[in-house]
């Protein structure tokens, strides 16, 4: 959202596209999380039967789809409306920089849905694998270069003050951190809601179904505020100096 009130942005051009871009995944993310969020409480609940359970956890799956894409394809379209800026005129004076940023995170986004699919294949053990590789070196990465943003005078020779933008890529980095710490969480919910299905309710399953889940919602709700922080960063840019 770094150009919402971007002055001079009229009719249907590449800006206006990528604005566009970017509000919606802003929007899918957020929404699709809740929704996420909102089948995970009839996963929990001990007294709906195996069989609604079983369908919750498939509605829960199927539309954390919409997540796990938009948290991708917001970093290429963030950095697309970063390129034409200040920032931009720096790192980006050659368009090919920009088509290496989309390849890679296509890339990415490729990765992640395989292992989003599942399966116990060697293509989808690998995907799940490196998924978690790019996660944890992106978190990493971008932690750094957003605290450097906000630590220097002028970070990358950009002297209109994008703090916020260093504030709101960190932002992103700790979302992605986020999501990790929610599969880690959930390790052993696989297991125990096989025992549920195939054995039925027990009070160690359901202490497993319950534990698992109720130790994502830290993770959930920071990845919800973080959304909206990086959200209200993108729109207000507070303290720039770029007009």
């Amino acid at each position: 959202m770094d150009a919402l009130v971007a002055t001079g942005v009229h009719g249907f051009n590449g800006h206006s596209l990528a604005v566009f871009l970017h509000v919606a995944l802003f929007a899918y993310w957020l929404g699709g999380d809740v929704g996420v969020y909102y089948a995970s409480r009839y996963i929990i609940k001990s007294e709906v039967g195996p069989e609604a359970r079983a369908v919750a956890t498939k509605i829960m799956h199927a539309t954390d789809i919409a997540p796990r894409v938009s948290l991708v394809l917001i970093l290429p379209s963030g950095i697309t409306l970063m390129a034409e800026g200040p920032l931009g005129d720096e790192f980006f004076v050659h368009g090919w920089w920009l088509v290496l940023v989309w390849a890679a995170s296509l890339a990415w986004l490729t990765v992640s849905v395989i292992d989003y699919r599942g399966g116990d294949t060697p293509i989808a053990r690998l995907s799940q694998k490196a998924d978690l590789l790019v996660r944890y070196a992106l978190s990493a990465g971008l932690v750094a270069v957003g605290l450097y943003t906000i630590a220097a005078t002028d970070p990358f020779g950009v002297d209109t003050n994008p703090k916020w933008l260093g504030a709101k890529v960190t932002a992103y980095a700790l979302c992605i951190f986020c999501g990790v710490m929610i599969r880690r969480q959930l390790v052993p919910f696989g297991p125990a809601f096989g025992k549920l299905l195939t054995s039925g309710s027990t009070p160690e399953v359901e202490q497993a179904i319950l534990g698992s889940i109720r130790r994502c919602e830290p993770w959930v709700y920071s990845i919800w505020t973080l959304v909206l922080v990086a959200a209200f960063l993108g729109v207000v840019k507070p303290g720039s100096t770029a007009f």
